[in-house]
């Protein structure tokens, strides 16, 4: 049995991959196991370099293996922004109705076919004292003009999906992680864990 910490301190987020990554001989365990982790300051300049410094800072703290994201909205007409500052757009960590205000205030003069954006996810897994991988997926869809839909979060609710015509946030989890970033993303590393952990385990054994 292999244990996996996600580490993340967003239940919404941690539900999300938990929910991706779920395999028989796996063991996930949230960050809620762990009242004393460290809280890993986001200050990198890219989505890859945020995810491997939260994946290491948490594996190096609890001793057991972590994986971590970092994950940021690029829309075109805003030149990639808000980017690896999508989380805090709006000032405050977190706030996604102040983020979502900003954005929107801001592509009040883009036209629709102008409002092409994506979601991208980094995920990033490490043990204590290394860096194993990092994985990335991405989502492409544009920017509505108001808020749709009450689930998901985030930026979920003014993403469109052309091609479904609904927003994230009108998608239910499971259709969400079937075509999302995250859901990209977190597919891709579950394909890799069994490869990691042998090696991890093959390094270790003198």
């Amino acid at each position: 049995m292999m244990t996996l910490v996600i580490g993340t301190h967003n239940r919404k987020k941690g539900g999300e991959i938990v929910r991706i990554l779920a395999a028989p001989g796996l063991r996930l365990l949230t960050l809620d196991a762990f009242p004393d982790a460290p809280v890993p300051v986001e200050d990198a300049d890219t989505l890859e370099e945020n995810a491997a410094k939260k994946a290491t800072e948490l594996a190096d703290a609890l001793g057991v293996a972590v994986v971590a994201d970092d994950s940021g909205l690029e829309v075109d007409a805003l030149g990639g922004r808000p980017g690896v500052h999508s989380a805090r757009y709006g000032g405050e960590h977190g706030n996604d109705v102040r983020n979502i205000a900003k954005l929107l205030d801001e592509m009040q003069a883009v036209p629709d076919a102008e409002r092409t954006a994506r979601f991208r996810t980094v995920a990033a897994v490490a043990v204590p004292g290394r860096l194993l991988t990092t994985v990335e997926g991405a989502f492409e869809g544009r920017i509505t003009r108001e808020p749709r839909g009450s689930h998901g979060f985030g930026y979920d609710p003014v993403f469109l999906v052309p091609h479904l015509g609904r927003t994230c946030a009108e998608l239910d989890p499971e259709e969400k992680n079937r075509i999302s970033h995250r859901g990209q993303a977190f597919r891709r590393l579950g394909n890799e864990l069994p490869r990691l952990m042998d090696l991890t385990t093959t390094e270790d054994t003198p």
